[in-house]
């Protein structure tokens, strides 16, 4: 057996599909936070990402996105109020959220709210996100309610998206809040 620890968020969902040594480790990236761990005020940064011609592409062609403004070069340029092709809002939703997701094995995504696109985003634009920790609420017998905040900028740091994410998150310790929940 190794002698490091894991390190905190870092959880093995010992699956029985695979040689126990194996099902042991540690799953790179996969948190196992709990309600208790979230910490209000918490903010993040992800890493940045480019967004080129084929990410786009790939994108429009999976939703079947063939609004003008996504997939018309002559539209963009001659019709459009931009003068160049935009990248779809889910696009730059789904690969903001992206940067930031986590892969916690203890929680899972309620819905969002107040998603805002504020300013358009083009092919070669490159994009960051900021994740804020909100607030957290007990909500069910076994899950609290977190909410954060997402804003995912461009470039150098104007801001293109802004939503707020509801996850419900297991307690690590369901016994501390009985009689505080919701529901």
């Amino acid at each position: 057996m190794d002698e490091f620890t894991p390190t905190v968020g870092v959880s093995s969902t010992h699956p029985a599909d695979m040689p126990d040594d194996h099902a042991a480790l540690p799953v790179w990236n996969a948190e196992n936070w709990f309600y208790e761990d979230w910490p209000v005020g918490q903010r993040i940064r992800s890493l940045r990402r480019t967004i080129g011609e084929s990410d786009s592409h790939l994108f429009n062609t999976l939703v079947v996105d063939i609004h003008p403004y996504v997939q018309d070069q002559m539209f963009a340029e001659w019709e459009g109020i931009f003068g160049r092709r935009l990248v779809a809002g889910a696009f730059v939703f789904s690969a903001g959220l992206g940067l930031v997701a986590t892969n916690c094995v203890n929680a899972f995504s309620y819905g969002y709210d107040k998603l805002r696109f504020i300013k358009p985003v083009f092919i070669g634009d490159t994009i960051y996100t900021i994740r804020t920790n909100m607030e957290k609420v007990p909500r069910y017998k076994d899950l609290g309610l977190i909410r954060a905040s997402y804003q995912v900028f461009k470039n150098e740091g104007e801001l293109v998206l802004y939503c707020e994410h509801l996850q419900t998150v297991k307690y690590q310790n369901p016994a501390d809040f009985v009689g505080k929940t919701e529901r």
